[in-house]
Parts: C-alpha cells; structure tokens; sequence
C-alpha cells in the first residue's frame, strides 16, 4: 500500500483501515486527500484474489474528529483560478465533482465499507458517512449540514443523503443547515449505532466479524443489486435478481457456503 501524506492506512488482514489526518483542522479534506482516498480505494480493489485481499474498508478521522467537510481553501484557489482565467472551463465545478467522483467510488465498490465517526462530521463528512455500509458513531459525534447557512449548495451530498434519509429528512437537514447528535442521528437512521467512546472498538470490532462472516463476491454481488434496486421497481429487477442468484448458487462460494452448512462447520472464507 502506497504511503500518503493525508491519510495513516494500515492492513490488519482483510480489513483496511484508512484514517483521515488532517486533525488540525479537524481532518477537513483537501483535494490531495480526495485524490489519496480515492487511490487508497483503488489499490484495496486491485488486491481482490490475492492471499492479501481486502475486504473490509474502514473510514475514520485522527484524534476524536471524523471530517470537517471540505478544505475551503481549494474552493478560494478555484475562485482565483476562474477569475484570472475567465471562459474556460469552471475551476469550482471542477473542485466539487471531484468530491462527488469519491462519494461514487466509495457507495460502488464490491467491498463493505465501514464508517467510524466522532467529533465532528460536517458537509462532505457527512456524504462519506451516507455511502458507508454500516456507519458507527460514537456519543461525542456532532453531524453538521452547514451549506445551505453560508449561501452554498450542498450539491455532491444531496443524492446521498436523500438515499440514506429518504426525501423528507434530507430535505428538512438541508434547509435548516442540520445540527444532529449521535442520537438524533440514530433516530433518523444516517447511523446504524451509537457506542460510548470507550466501547467504540468493541463495537467496530462486532460489525467486522459479521461482515467477514459473509462470503466477498456474494457480499459485492449484493450490494450491486440493491444500488440497482434503489432506482428501479421490484417488478423490474425479477429477471435480473433471478441471474444473479444462480450465479451465486453455481459459483465456488456458493457450493462452498451450502456445503459448509450442511456439515455444520464455517465455510472458508469466515475470518476465525
């Protein structure tokens, strides 16, 4: 795995931790941090069949703050670039659908994605933790839509959250600029859990075996319909889903899964 500047990465077997390190200034993401997660992704993706596979990556910030949204300061660079360079293409249009190309690649990957968030989640903070799988927070998070209160568009996350919240929800944070705590945040459903600070690992850890407990092509598989599922009716999907599912049940996992269950023992993928 490659070294970065913005982000601490470390394998611990099938599962790829990925640190957000910026904690001056709350882990807000620049542009090179975007282009780092998104090549962070990349590699975890390139190690599928391999004895190092990933399976598993796990998005959190540095020092008890998750994301802080973006670095402002790419926004008033781009500004400046489109000010010195008028008629060409827009430098802040440019800036921000970057951000939304990461939002994409983390919600399409074929591995779980875990989101781990405290402290401060703010803006694009929040859009990471919308595309997350499974998204854990601790007591001390604090979730922040402020776009729509400094007379900006919270344009990449809105697809996001509305996917995650439903219309309703998304639309009442957006034109509120939404201040959420963890609670609230649960109620709602943009997380699936709240833990203490000191049971925050424990927590992580349970999620983790769950998921390595599910067989990584059929986990990918998965998710892939249920993205298709959200922009499609059911009646549209039963041809398709029937393929996928015979896919699955002649494959190796799926021999492998059914076997393992009649024999009553763990098939080979489950992590001890």
């Amino acid at each position: 795995m490659t070294d970065f500047e913005t982000l601490l990465v470390e394998q611990q077997g099938p599962v790829l931790h990925i640190t957000l390190n910026r904690p001056a200034l709350r882990n807000a993401m620049s542009l090179q941090m975007v282009a780092e997660l998104r090549q962070a992704l990349a590699e975890a993706e390139s190690s599928a069949g391999s004895e190092q596979a990933v399976r598993v990556v796990v998005l959190r910030g540095a020092q008890g703050h998750f994301c802080a949204g973006a670095d402002l300061k790419d926004l008033s660079a781009a500004r400046m670039r489109a000010l010195n360079a008028p008629g060409g293409s827009d430098p802040v249009a440019d800036v921000n659908a970057r951000f939304g190309e990461l939002c994409l690649a983390y919600a399409r990957t074929p591995l779980a994605v875990v989101a781990v968030l405290e402290g401060t989640v703010m803006g694009g903070g929040v859009g990471l933790a919308c595309v997350a799988d499974v998204a854990i927070a601790s007591d001390t998070a604090v979730f922040r839509l402020p776009e729509t209160s400094m007379g900006v568009v919270p344009a990449q996350i809105a697809p996001f959250l509305v996917e995650r919240l439903g219309y309703s929800q998304a639309k009442r944070l957006a034109v509120t600029g939404g201040k959420l705590d963890a609670a609230a945040a649960l109620h709602i459903g943009l997380v699936h859990s709240v833990s203490g600070t000191s049971t925050l690992g424990t927590a992580l850890d349970a999620v983790l075996r769950d998921i390595l407990a599910c067989a990584p092509q059929a986990l990918a598989a998965t998710k892939a319909l249920m993205a298709t599922a959200c922009h499609a009716g059911a009646q549209d999907l039963v041809c398709e889903a029937a393929r996928v599912f015979s896919a699955s049940t002649s494959g190796a996992e799926g021999l492998e899964g059914i076997t393992a269950f009649m024999q009553r023992r763990k098939p080979r993928w489950a992590v001890p």
